[in-house]
């Protein structure tokens, strides 16, 4: 699971693509549940909530660069 630590010394490119993957995953993990094929259930949880931090940085980064331009 990514920290907060880990994914605020990140560039906002290397976020984007890190969204990208996780809601593949997502996706994938959906799917697997849907089929009864799960093997870690706990996953769909660490995937939504790294989802849920990367969007919290993205839009603290994209609020603080308004407030300075």
């Amino acid at each position: 699971m990514a920290k907060r630590e880990d994914l605020s010394v990140a560039t906002d490119d290397q976020l984007s693509t890190q969204l990208g993957d996780l809601k593949k995953e997502q996706f994938n993990l959906r799917f697997q549940a849907a089929t009864n094929q799960l093997e870690k259930p706990s996953r769909v949880r660490e995937v939504r909530r790294t989802i849920a931090r990367i969007k919290t940085l993205q839009g603290q980064r994209s609020k603080n660069a308004a407030s300075q331009g």
